[in-house]
């Protein structure tokens, strides 16, 4: 059976929900998650990391991070560099420093080859994969739900503890990697020990209620030593967190709040008198959920009107008015985004939806260019891959527009699909050139894929 799910209302900013993860019946209940994509979290969350990555010894552009929608407290990695934050733990968390201890901790994880065997076996794994197979049973994964939905292999019945169970020792030696990382940073790692204090909260709670960080991550009174005494001698402990990253840290958690949790939830906790950016952020984006342009419009406008360099403002006017059916207009809000941040792939591939949603010949090219550059910084990117496939069918270039499919078709993991529109493109273009070459490449992954 084929299921679609629409979080949030099919709402979410630049950054529609890529998976949708349902579980099995096999799980006692049923649950829902999905990954989320946002050019500012995911911003927020790489400024946070790549200093940490950096001073670890790895490259901090070959480690995915993923976003999990889900509201547990839990982190982890596995896949290789592969990354993964809740939101819950996003949310919950109080200050930078403590998403930046998780963070340091994984990356000791990371460093230290942990759990190697799981990220040998799922080095070439898709995050999509690796989350379904570790959080059990059958999935079915929605490239995007509006575009369609292909039901993966399933059948594995390993649950979460099974994969990221760590050992005493592994958890403890991550620990000492993240207070050096931390150090060698200039970072305080109270962080870590505030993370630790939520972690022993969870103690007082029964098995079926403790965040699966706690059940994977086990916390000993030695680990907590550990942290307490580091920070008695580090030079850095008392270094506040800088007031760039609070402020990052604020929007993050207004954001998130903001578009998972119901917008009653928003008004309750950032009340009208609450004059702060965040607050402000936030209920502007709780008013656009509740389809209230009215009170939406005029907080975000004066929030580009005191900050008209931030290109997340700017991307937000213009998916409250895409959404809403102001395409038009949206689009220099979006043009704007991208002159202000144009390393955003995300940002450029929600520019190029409008630009193809105008059904203006002209705006065609520009969508090609901002989904090209798009696809150059994330090939993993189904979505993007189907944007182009519709700009180059417009165009009558066909053969392009098959490329672009069994690329989308091949990250889906449609094989047939990948397939034919490959064969297709192969008989398009002259043997050798840069797109023959491609479309050889697809068949060859296919065929890859159906071997193992």
């Amino acid at each position: 059976m084929k299921t679609i799910v629409r979080p949030f209302g099919g709402i979410f900013p630049v950054t529609l929900v890529l998976f949708v993860l349902i579980f099995a019946p096999t799980t006692s209940e049923a649950r829902k998650l999905s990954f989320i994509r946002d050019a500012e979290i995911e911003d927020t969350i790489r400024q946070y990391a790549a200093p940490l990555f950096l001073a670890a010894g790895l490259e901090p552009s070959a480690i995915n991070i993923y976003l999990v929608n889900d509201n547990t407290l839990n982190a982890f990695v596995a896949g290789g560099q592969k990354l993964f934050l809740n939101t819950g733990l996003l949310m919950k968390s109080e200050t930078p420093g403590q998403v930046i201890g998780v963070i340091a901790h994984e990356t000791g994880h990371i460093a230290g080859g942990h759990l190697s065997q799981i990220r040998d076996a799922m080095a070439n794994s898709s995050a999509q994969s690796i989350l379904s197979i570790i959080l059990g049973g059958a999935a079915i994964v929605a490239g995007r739900a509006d575009v369609g939905a292909a039901v993966i292999g399933g059948g594995q019945q390993v649950g979460q503890r099974a994969f990221l169970q760590y050992s005493r020792t592994q958890e403890g030696a991550a620990d000492q990697a993240a207070m050096r990382i931390l150090d060698s940073t200039g970072q305080s790692a109270r962080g870590m020990k505030e993370f630790f204090d939520v972690l022993g909260d969870q103690e007082l709670l029964s098995t079926s209620r403790q965040d699966p960080y706690f059940r994977s991550h086990p916390l000993t009174r030695d680990r907590v030593d550990a942290v307490e005494a580091h920070i008695k001698r580090s030079i850095y402990s008392d270094t506040p967190p800088s007031p760039r990253f609070v402020e990052m840290h604020k929007r993050m958690r207004s954001k998130l709040q903001a578009f998972i949790e119901p917008p009653s939830y928003t008004f309750k906790r950032y009340k009208n008198d609450d004059n702060s950016l965040e607050s402000r952020y936030a209920r502007a984006i709780a008013h656009y959920r509740h389809s209230d342009l009215e009170k939406a419009i005029p907080l975000i406008d004066g929030l580009i009107a005191e900050h008209p360099q931030d290109p997340y403002f700017q991307e937000l006017k213009g998916q409250m008015l895409r959404e809403n059916g102001q395409i038009k207009e949206s689009l220099p809000y979006y043009e704007r985004a991208v002159l202000l941040d144009p390393g955003s792939y995300l940002i450029r591939r929600d520019l190029a939806r409008v630009q193809i949603e105008l059904e203006d010949p002209v705006l065609l090219e520009a969508a090609i260019v901002n989904l090209n550059a798009a696809v150059r910084q994330d090939r993993t990117d189904g979505y993007t891959w189907h944007q182009l496939a519709i700009a180059y069918g417009r165009q009558e270039k066909m053969g392009e527009s098959s490329l672009a499919l069994a690329e989308e078709a091949l990250i889906n993991g449609r094989l047939p699909d990948a397939s034919f529109h490959a064969g297709r493109a192969e008989k398009m273009f002259p043997t050798g050139t840069r797109e023959w070459l491609q479309a050889q490449d697809i068949l060859k992954a296919v065929e890859t894929a159906k071997s193992k």
